[in-house]
């Protein structure tokens, strides 16, 4: 079959990076710290595969024999947003100091974005959670009609809005406005993100027609480089927009982590020689952005139940690579990313697991994927491919 899989477990962080304290994340453990929380993690095919012997953990012990190669990889990007890891996952050394707002956003680009949209006006313009916000102000929505515009700690400009309000349409439409004619140049945002919900007064949930507008990468990734070599790549989840659809043969929208791992799998089955790279967010959107660990423990046994399921479509001529953008640590008072080393977990059927240390930079997967498909390429990283 010789394909590569890479999955992404968005936000499932492995204890804090070296520079965590620049970035107010000292402690931060997102696997560890929920580890203890919840007084074990249970994920025994994860710990087959070698999760234990990455940190210690209480509940996944060190396998003597695991089934895939570990290690763990240090983020050499700046930030920690989901652009820049996935963008080093795909060998680039991200060097742009993408703009923070931890003020709000000025009155110049709130001013140039009702002009280009024609909207009357938007709530919120300060950092804050998602869920609180429309909490907050999910009801002068509905009566103004006005969108609710907010940030982070990282470098997003989220416009929520009421699917009954502003139809999704309308906002993918001011969304990619927002992108294409406001938030460029020194204001070039790492993404805006639409984030539509529905409810009533105090029962307002978002929903999962959430949608991602990423700039384009600096120069080609892994998935450009791929393409153009005449493999076919296939993006699952955000991937697609997180690479602005740049590099991809076929996308696969998902709206859960559990359409993510059936469409992996099925493409697993149907496709030969590909390069399959999927993004599972609900980790990071649902759980570590919502500080429930419990519910974080939650989605990790789910997908560590499904992992037999993946294993099963491989061969011994697939590779599978399992990792991590960044982190997102539910246990910390902060509901934002956390600066983190991430897991490496590498599986290649009937081959031995191997120790393979702490990787200097994420790109390390990309050139593993380059080495995997015979590309020559200019990309970041060291590859792995054989231990």
């Amino acid at each position: 079959m010789n394909n590569f899989i890479i999955i992404v477990l968005d936000g499932v962080g492995a204890g804090e990076a070296p520079d965590a304290d620049k970035y107010g994340d000292a402690g931060s453990n997102t696997l560890g710290n929920i580890d203890k929380f919840v007084g074990g993690l249970q994920l025994p095919n994860l710990g087959k595969f070698g999760l234990g012997n990455i940190l210690p953990l209480q509940g996944v012990p060190p396998e003597t024999a695991p089934l895939a190669s570990y290690g763990k990889m240090r983020e050499v990007s700046t930030g920690k947003d989901s652009t820049s890891g996935h963008w080093e996952i795909g060998g680039l050394k991200v060097e742009i100091d993408f703009p923070y707002y931890p003020g709000g956003f000025p009155e110049e680009i709130i001013n140039l974005f009702l002009k280009k949209t024609g909207l009357k006006g938007v709530l919120g313009n300060k950092p804050a959670s998602g869920t609180e916000i429309i909490k907050e102000l999910g009801d002068e929505h509905v009566k103004t009609g006005f969108p609710i515009v907010y940030t982070s700690a990282d470098s997003v400009f989220q416009i929520a809005a009421h699917e009954e309000v502003i139809p999704l349409e309308r906002l993918y439409e001011i969304c990619e406005i927002a992108r294409n004619e406001v938030l460029v140049g020194k204001n070039s945002v790492g993404r805006v993100i639409a984030r539509p919900f529905v409810g009533t007064s105090e029962n307002y949930t978002r929903t999962t027609n959430r949608r991602d507008f990423s700039i384009d990468p600096p120069s080609d990734t892994i998935l450009d480089y791929a393409q153009k070599s005449g493999i076919e790549t296939v993006a699952i989840g955000k991937i697609n927009d997180l690479f602005a659809h740049r590099g991809i043969s076929f996308g696969i929208k998902t709206k859960s982590n559990a359409e993510g791992i059936e469409a992996t799998i099925k493409m697993s089955k149907e496709k030969k020689s590909a390069f399959i790279f999927t993004n599972l967010v609900d980790f990071d959107v649902y759980y570590g952005h919502r500080d429930d660990p419990v519910g974080f423990h939650k989605a990790l046994q789910e997908f560590d139940a499904k992992l037999p399921e993946i294993v099963e479509t491989l061969d011994e001529s697939d590779a599978l690579v399992l990792t991590a953008d960044h982190g997102n640590d539910p246990t910390t008072p902060s509901t934002d990313h956390s600066r983190e080393y991430v897991p490496l977990l590498y599986y290649r059927k009937g081959k031995p697991g191997k120790d393979l240390g702490t990787r200097e930079t994420f790109s390390d997967v990309a050139q593993t994927v380059a080495h995997f498909f015979k590309i020559n390429n200019d990309l970041q990283g060291i590859s792995f491919l054989y231990g």
